[in-house]
């Protein structure tokens, strides 16, 4: 009885360590509540993974672009797992990014939740998509860059202020 009892307590503070970290799980649905949670505000929607070469100089300039404009809003969402979930709030700390909207891929296949996020997606990353206010979307693979992210914001800033006169 005392080893059932010991069981669950660990199992509920695993999870309340997991949501305590604030990493969402990904799974089939999860993109209509990302898209439903950002209705009628635009917002950065990065993919990327552990194992990528090139997302840590992504997230490193996402993380120093976010500070110097707390306005973006952004969702990181990585194509891992989720029981590297200690290694991506690590991971995303290391570049300022750990009060960010993070989520991880949560399902055995993960090409269905690569179909969910776009039919043309084959897994590479990173990944950009650079979400209006309509939620009409742009979409880059590769680095991206700061400069492109500063004029995508003033375009949608300038956007959103023109659409409310």
């Amino acid at each position: 009885m005392m080893r059932h009892l010991l069981v669950i307590l660990l199992l509920v503070v695993a999870a309340t360590a997991s949501a305590a970290e604030g990493v969402r799980h990904f799974v089939t649905g999860s993109m209509a509540t990302i898209q439903e949670e950002h209705a009628g505000k635009p917002f950065v929607l990065f993919l990327w993974s552990l194992t990528c070469t090139y997302c840590p100089t992504e997230l490193k300039m996402l993380g120093e672009f976010r500070q110097q404009h707390p306005e973006l809003n952004l969702v990181l969402i990585a194509a891992d797992t989720p029981e590297e979930e200690p290694e991506i709030v690590s991971h995303l700390a290391d570049y300022g990014l750990n009060q960010t909207e993070r989520w991880v891929f949560a399902e055995e296949m993960p090409e269905r939740l690569r179909f969910e996020i776009d039919r043309r997606w084959y897994g590479e990353v990173p990944r950009t998509y650079f979400y209006d206010r309509n939620h009409l979307r742009e979409v880059k693979t590769g680095l991206v860059g700061e400069e492109y992210v500063k004029n995508w914001l003033v375009r949608v800033e300038a956007n959103t202020s023109s659409a409310g006169k």
